[in-house]
């Protein structure tokens, strides 16, 4: 019987993507940070008993550590909102957290036919670029100039994978990485719903904008933003149902949230960006929204339903209800455990999975 390959690098992935350090996995398996160390960089191979040690302490199947090793997730094809005071321990769990799940995800794509992915490629430099950008986007997803029904859908129908880490870091809200299948992710499950459309539609604009770049600093981070804003909030429509006047109208602003499902400091900032309010009036409603109380939590946050994601359930739902166990096998293939997929998909092995509706339409081959 042939023994099962060992790659180091593969070792050293699933370690970062739990968090772990080199000594805690040691407590975990009763080795030295050097030897562990040792193992990683391809010095050592470890005996059976370690890589089954391993494999435990670290949610994987040992034939995870001899599946060939790829290049994994670069840090120009992950968007990282806050990047610059992001740590990089952090940003490395992150890159292999996505790794694990992509692993994942390209399998699961060559069962099913999933949505074409159809993120357009359009470079832009200066502002007027950005609207002409997300205006060419709502054309080429056909969203007409009214309200987006459902953020997440228009994403997935686009052919992203949406999933959720917990446990990352307060400091990474939202990320998206350019794959061949492209994946946006949060690091919280609940937000408010207007917070979590403006999100994907920022992470949208990254896949969209900035191919290739590595992005993060101030600027690609507010040309996103202006992405979203004008995506969400389209510039003809906007201008002519924004409430202008001396004062700012805001029961008018309110209806305006509850019709676009925008949040209304994303309508101050939109309405200001077109000189439809000025700097004065724009610092006012701010103040007013802090004094409110209302900088986290605003009024009508909770008439808005939350977007749930559906591609991905609804994929692994559809493929187990017409090849029980096919998930089992397809995580065991990327070498998952039960606890690690759950980890890097937010999603539980299906244990009998029913059938649904209200998803996203896909063919099975």
């Amino acid at each position: 019987m042939s023994r099962i390959a060992f790659y180091g690098d593969r070792l050293r992935m699933a370690r970062v993507a739990l968090g772990l350090t080199l000594d805690q996995l040691g407590g975990r398996v009763s080795a030295t940070r050097q030897y562990l160390n040792q193992l990683e960089r391809g010095i050592k191979v470890p005996t059976d008993e370690m890589m089954e040690a391993l494999a435990a302490a670290l949610g994987v199947a040992v034939r995870f550590f001899g599946l060939p090793a790829d290049a994994g997730i670069r840090p120009e094809q992950c968007h990282f909102r806050k990047q610059r005071s992001t740590p990089v321990s952090i940003v490395s769990q992150v890159l292999a957290r996505g790794t694990l799940l992509d692993g994942f995800v390209r399998r699961l794509d060559s069962e099913l036919d999933l949505p074409l992915v159809s993120f357009p490629d359009i470079p832009v430099t200066g502002t007027a670029e950005i609207e002409e950008a997300a205006e060419e986007a709502r054309l080429h997803w056909r969203l007409g100039s009214g309200p987006v029904s459902n953020m997440m859908r228009v994403v997935e129908n686009a052919g992203a994978v949406v999933s959720f880490f917990g446990g990352v870091s307060e400091r990474v809200d939202a990320l998206s990485i350019d794959s061949r299948r492209p994946m946006i992710i949060r690091s919280e499950a609940k937000p408010a719903a207007c917070r979590l459309r403006f999100d994907l539609a920022h992470e949208a604009g990254h896949l969209i904008m900035h191919r290739g770049i590595q992005t993060g600093d101030k600027l690609t981070e507010d040309q996103a933003n202006r992405f979203a804003s004008a995506f969400l909030l389209p510039r003809a429509s906007f201008i002519h149902e924004f409430p202008r006047g001396r004062f700012l109208d805001w029961t008018a602003i309110f209806e305006l949230k509850l019709r676009w499902k925008v949040s209304v400091q994303a309508i101050l900032r939109r309405a200001y960006d077109l000189r439809l309010i000025s700097a004065d009036q724009y610092r006012t409603g701010y103040i007013h929204l802090s004094k409110t109380g209302q900088r986290r939590v605003e009024r009508h946050d909770d008439e808005i339903p939350a977007e749930q994601p559906e591609l991905l359930p609804a994929a692994i739902q559809a493929l187990e209800i017409e090849f029980p166990g096919a998930i089992g096998r397809i995580a065991g293939e990327a070498g998952l455990d039960p606890g690690m997929f759950s980890y890097v998909s937010g999603i539980d092995l299906p244990t009998g999975a029913t059938a649904g509706d209200n998803v996203v339409p896909f063919r099975r081959h």
